[in-house]
């Protein structure tokens, strides 16, 4: 039975838990309402207390360590200049910590007697963030570690005198330093040669080690320590598979630690003392979200989804070593048969590797047309999680593809560096071998292939058009960069450094940017396209959307172009996303209806 997309869209779902200090409560988002807001609920489970009210969505809600207090994201309209807002008294009181709207924040930590959160802006140059302290009793704020960098805040040390920050020099490289709270003095805790990265840092409970995710001298990110009083790392677990995710107890004892095997998240609760994994019952092969400790390091709570399973916040008990689900997102009425579980498939291509990928089955009894879904990031991977538009496509009668070209994350440090700057058609040529090996199956129709992605994804969209226009039938481009030199230009100034590490600069590489950018070869584009865009997207701008509807219809191509005056950076609003993605599926609907009958 055929569903509408509306059903899908409506499944809900709850992330991004965070423990009371009584370690009762735990509040999380949930898009309940329509679009992400701030709720609340006991750790056995329950009916959940909605928190906020706000018609912008909410982000990274933190409570504080001793006292009932959160703090929280939001954003305007999808533009990501997101300000801090304080909930406390349960919802009582809410308050805007920071009014400065042309700048973006970024929440950090609480101290340990809540009276003082770290967090990050970029209000003295739009490129650089700065790390600041502010004291909530006495408003005061502090500007505590600035450069010529982007500057994060991960947490205090435990006896509150010190932060930690993180700097960001691309999306593979970065240094943490421990910056004095009160002067700012800052001490570099990881000097290194080349790139590498140290990510979900954190200091230990008795403030003796400091412990991050690394790839420094490694394929694969791995858990190390050093002792603050030392200058060597060393390794505490490692695996021949990333570690995702890691979350300290806040006695220091225990760590949880999320492994991705191949886009399958695996965890795992770690002793420090003896580095042995304490038992933990099973769950489903699916994606588990960052894993937060309960204040006395009994339980963990954690988002988990399958493509089964929509997202859901769970409880581990790891004192009696069971697990729980503690919201029960609404599934919009649809069966359980209603959600497709792909095949870990991989094919291969030019050179002779095999791209790793997931595909959902076709139907039953004809051979169905493909879509191929590219992820966007391009450091990001396409993992075993629910999606429900993905799921839609399924039920919709399409067999969909999705893979982890090179560059994606999750397979080590070679191949996520195989796509950089001048080998970025490298990528490109990937797609093509998929769909070289779809037209070799029985189960699909390998002449009605399209390819549809958002973001840098989006790019692959028209890449893929551009390149080897004969290859595809259709192409659906959402918040696609059409031309890097002008993506570059135009991107919110703090993305630009990042992404110039990725794609290279406008200063060096200007002859590559514009060699790969498909705006340059827009005439080439035979299959009729779909676009949607946000007007205030601060990554890839409308410009970008708007250069490649202009010139396709100047050479007499096919265009349909969806413009959402309240969206930023892909679709949010449960209206919008209704909208946009059934447009797209009518739009494909069309095509392959056509082609079929011209053949």
């Amino acid at each position: 039975m055929a569903f509408p997309l509306e059903r899908y869209l409506n499944v809900r779902s709850a992330n991004q838990p965070t423990f009371a200090p009584d370690g009762r409560r735990i509040a999380f988002v949930t898009n309940i309402t329509g679009i992400p807001q701030l709720w609340e609920v006991d750790r056995e489970g329950g009916w959940p207390d909605q928190l906020t009210f706000f018609s912008e969505r909410i982000d990274t809600p933190v409570y504080a360590p001793s006292k009932r207090e959160l703090a929280f994201h939001v954003d305007r309209g999808g533009d990501e200049r997101f300000q801090i807002w304080r909930l406390a008294d349960g919802g009582a009181t809410v308050e805007a910590l920071t009014e400065a709207l042309e700048t973006v924040h970024y929440v950090g930590d609480w101290s340990r007697d809540g009276r003082r959160l770290t967090y990050c802006a970029n209000d003295r140059d739009p490129r650089f963030f700065d790390v600041f302290v502010r004291t909530l009793d006495t408003r005061d704020v502090r500007r505590i570690h600035r450069t010529d960098e982007s500057n994060f805040a991960r947490m205090f040390t435990p006896d509150g005198r010190s932060v930690l920050v993180y700097v960001l020099h691309g999306p593979s490289d970065q240094d943490l330093y421990l910056v004095d709270a009160e002067t700012g003095e800052a001490r570099h805790l990881t000097p290194h040669d080349g790139t590498a990265r140290f990510e979900h840092s954190a200091v230990s409970g008795d403030g003796r080690f400091v412990y991050a995710v690394t790839d420094m001298g490694r394929e694969f990110l791995a858990l190390v320590r050093r002792r603050l009083t030392r200058e060597s790392w060393e390794t505490v677990w490692e695996e021949p598979w990333d570690i995702e995710h890691l979350a300290l107890s806040f006695d220091g004892r225990k760590a949880a630690i999320v492994v991705n095997e191949g886009g399958v998240f695996r965890l795992k609760v770690l002793r420090l003392r003896d580095r042995t994994v304490v038992p933990r019952p099973a769950l489903p092969d699916g994606v588990l979200g960052l894993p937060t400790w309960s204040p006395d390091a009994r339980y963990v709570a954690f988002a988990f989804k399958s493509p089964r399973h929509p997202e859901d916040v769970w409880v581990l008990d790891v004192r009696r070593n069971g697990a729980r689900q503690v919201t029960h997102s609404a599934h919009a009425g649809l069966p359980q048969n209603a959600f497709v579980a792909p095949e870990a498939v991989k094919y291969p291509t030019f050179d002779g590797r095999e791209v790793p990928a997931w595909l959902y089955p076709p139907p039953k009894g004809d051979r169905p047309p493909v879509v191929v879904w590219v992820h966007g990031g391009p450091e990001s991977q396409a993992v075993a999680d629910f999606n429900p538009v993905i799921q839609y496509f399924a039920n919709r009668g399409y067999a969909v593809l999705v893979p982890n070209v090179r560059g994606s994350s999750g397979y080590g440090k070679t191949y996520e560096h195989l796509d950089d700057v001048e080998k970025r058609m490298d990528a490109v040529a990937d797609l093509k071998r998929a769909a070289d090996w779809l037209r070799t199956r029985p189960d699909v129709d390998g002449s009605r292939l399209a390819v549809m992605g958002g973001s840098y994804g989006g790019f692959m969209v028209l890449a893929a058009l551009t390149e080897y226009p004969d290859a595809w039938a259709a192409g659906v481009d959402v918040v696609g960069i059409a031309n890097f030199v002008t993506f570059l230009e135009n991107t919110g100034a703090w993305r630009r450094k990042w992404r110039e590490a990725e794609y290279g600069s406008l200063e060096k590489d200007r002859a590559v940017l514009e060699r790969i950018s498909p705006i340059h070869k827009a005439d080439r584009i035979q299959a009729p396209l779909f676009v949607i865009h946000g007007k205030n997207d601060p990554r890839v701008p409308l410009e970008e959307t708007e250069q490649i509807v202009e010139a396709v219809r100047k050479k007499g191509g096919v265009v349909d172009f969806l413009v959402f005056p309240d969206e930023g950076h892909g679709l949010v609003r449960l209206t919008n996303r209704i909208r946009g993605y059934t447009a797209a599926a009518d739009f494909l609907d069309r095509i392959f209806q056509a082609r079929t009958e011209d053949t």
